[in-house]
């Protein structure tokens, strides 16, 4: 692979370079892309990745000899060789012994072999399966510092700002050895401060920051012509007006941390570039809205499809509003816009739940994410029913947003020229990254034998009875000394729980999007002696638990899953914060027929006979349901990312005929 080719913003590939996203250039590079995913498996299985590692070691044992000055020409001269002839694997082990070098000097740190493996996954353009636990930020290190080293710009991309400023603030010392500068990018930072960000070596930013950044660029570029017009204006304008307006340097290489949550759980909705109408719409319009949504009734009136997050009027329903409007005026008059408004309605009352679906805090409305369980303070709901939400809350109304642009993560990312990613939970998906992304998943071994032990699950009739055992559950293992951690699917649920351990007098800490702020601090105790977290499923994903010097001793943490997500890898990812790194450590699920899930995704005559033989001790047989529902849920909202990248596919298509922007 040469340094020059598709990579570098420059001549050859324009100033903002990025993949093509046409349909006959997609099937191309996919057909391509099949054919090298056998030759990659095969080429790099353990034996030859092992290989890897025993060269890179060799390199590594002879410069742990060396003095910082000689080190530092290695360095320079490694330097000139990567920008001379590219990334070949002779010179990326080269460069993998020595940035496991200078980690150990500068951080301390010397990279495992598990993690120089996961490092040569990743530059070779895979995503890297490795536990939690396992080190990934410094796994990291190892593809960021070969690739920036050789001239190309690197996006490290993380799931939030906190992870951002701590990996990027961790591992400077690195990359400073190597004469790289380093970037990061939040949330409240101007243009001018996120131009100097991206223009770095090597750029820490969260997939939200960089793909909105992304969006504003193509408001400036427009689609087509685009690097084009960047190179005339660099030739015949000393300050060229669009790329004074660029945020990026273009879609050149990407390391994808927490990469599951990324390309799956957060690409089931597009993001959309958005400003406020000039027209604020009159309060007392959703007021009304609300109104009428509240004297209809369910089944005659309107049916609510929870799977679907759907509600559906009947020929009853219809009729009644029809009467209920008739006086009205302005946008009653429209039957199709008052129907559409009273729907809009119905869902702000029956769908949209306060602390599950969204919490109020200072007067706002604010939507929490369902998989991170963290709040997403700058999203808002379309087609009003932001809106109606903020009425039904008696909150101060937001203005409407007009979109000015939208793309989907699958979108987005197809566009870096190179793509890497690693997740501790990515063998569920691996079907689903290939055939989007075309990222084949390769399992990195530990680098500890797990000690993490598996209780089986108990199944409760109802949630109330579930409820009553996890408490006696915690009882029981706080009494051992041991910290619990036990995750929750709501704010709801969470709180629901920290009542009732208030109740028998039990300390604990409590993690929720109310406490997002305090998230990494809170985590970090949880490890603590006696220490009792209540969190939901994802709260603090990214951030260690580190163990009391006492706690392995006794059994180390241990984890209660109170409700299953509506994915397996969710369940792992909180099965996965015990038992870390070679720790002692256990989990168990409790779950009830109450659940979400299983009253969500089980037809209703199954669900009902398998509550009642629950009822009997057939633990097997509510294993079984609950299987079943999770099953149903996965291929549910894969089919949703499907249907989406589609539609996102036949935008593109449309604007590509009419020439306007994406």
């Amino acid at each position: 692979m040469a340094a020059h080719s598709n990579f570098k913003p420059g001549i050859v590939e324009g100033l903002y370079p990025e993949r093509s996203v046409l349909k006959k250039a997609y099937l191309d590079q996919k057909l391509a892309k099949i054919e090298g995913f056998f030759t990659r498996l095969f080429k790099y299985n353990h034996r030859s990745l092992s290989f890897i590692v025993q060269l890179v070691n060799q390199y590594s044992d002879e410069l742990e000899l060396l003095q910082d000055h000689a080190l530092d020409e290695r360095i320079e001269h490694l330097k000139s060789n990567l920008i001379l002839h590219g990334l070949e694997d002779l010179l990326i082990i080269e460069a993998f012994a020595l940035i496991k070098e200078v980690a150990g000097r500068k951080l301390g740190m010397r990279h495992y072999d598990v993690q120089l493996i996961g490092g040569w996954i990743l530059i070779k353009g895979m995503i890297a399966e490795m536990e939690t636990g396992e080190g990934k930020t410094l796994v990291a290190t190892l593809a960021a510092c070969t690739a920036a080293i050789s001239g190309i710009p690197v996006h490290v991309i993380t799931v939030n700002d906190y992870l951002v400023k701590r990996d990027a603030t961790l591992m400077e010392p690195v990359y400073k050895a190597f004469g790289l500068s380093v970037g990061i990018i939040s949330e409240d930072m101007d243009l001018a401060t996120r131009q100097i960000a991206y223009a770095c070596d090597i750029t820490y930013c969260s997939n939200k920051q960089v793909t909105f950044d992304y969006l504003k660029d193509k408001l400036v570029l427009g689609r087509k012509g685009s690097n084009f017009h960047l190179q005339l204006e660099k030739l015949y304008a000393k300050k060229a007006a669009k790329q004074a307006q660029l945020h990026l340097r273009g879609l050149c290489f990407a390391i994808v941390d927490e990469a599951d949550s990324v390309f799956i759980d957060e690409s089931r909705t597009p993001l959309i570039l958005s400003r406020e109408t000039n027209s604020l719409d009159e309060l007392y319009v959703y007021q009304q809205a609300l109104e009428i949504a509240g004297q209809l009734k369910e089944a005659s009136d309107f049916i609510i499809d929870q799977r679907n997050q759907h509600i559906q009027l009947t020929g009853s329903g219809i009729n009644r509003i029809k009467q209920m409007v008739e006086s009205l005026s302005g946008i009653w008059s429209a039957e199709r816009r008052s129907r559409e408004l009273i729907v809009q309605a119905l869902s702000a009352l029956y769908l949209f739940l306060k602390d599950v679906n969204y919490l109020v805090k200072d007067g706002k409305v604010l939507i929490i994410d369902e998989f991170t369980g963290r709040v997403m303070a700058d999203r808002s709901w379309e087609r009003g029913l932001h809106q109606l939400i903020e009425t039904k809350e008696g909150c101060e109304m937001s203005r409407q947003k007009e979109t000015l642009c939208r793309i989907s993560y699958q979108s987005f990312f197809q566009r870096y020229l190179h793509l890497a990613g690693m997740t501790g939970t990515g063998k569920e998906v691996a079907r689903e990254l290939f055939s989007v992304y075309r990222q084949p998943v390769i399992k990195v071994p530990t680098n500890k034998q797990g000690k993490r032990k598996q209780f089986c699950a108990r199944y409760f009739t109802t949630a109330s009875q579930k409820w009553t055992a996890i408490v006696e559950r915690i009882v029981e293992i706080h009494q051992q000394g041991r910290p619990i951690l036990i995750g929750s699917r709501s704010v709801e649920a969470s709180e629901h729980l920290g009542q009732l351990l208030t109740k028998k007098r039990l300390p604990h800490q409590l993690l929720n999007a109310r406490q997002d702020a305090d998230e990494a601090e809170i985590i970090k105790m949880a490890g603590s002696l006696g220490a009792i977290t209540v969190a939901t499923n994802m709260a603090g994903r990214g951030t260690d638990i580190i163990l009391a010097p006492s706690v392995n001793e006794i059994g180390g943490l241990h984890v209660i899953v109170s409700e299953c997500h509506e994915s397996r890898r969710i369940d792992r990812q909180l099965f996965g914060r015990c038992g870390r790194q070679g720790n002692e450590g256990s989990y168990e699920m409790f779950l009830s027929f109450d659940d979400e899930i299983v009253t969500k995704y089980t037809p209703l005559i199954a669900y009902e006979l398998a509550k009642k033989m629950c009822g009997y001790g057939y633990q097997k047989i509510a294993a079984a349901v609950f299987y079943l529902a999770q099953t149903r849920a996965e291929k549910y909202h894969a089919a949703i990312r499907r249907d989406l990248l589609k539609m996102d596919e036949n935008l593109q298509n449309l604007l590509a005929f009419s020439g306007k922007p994406e």
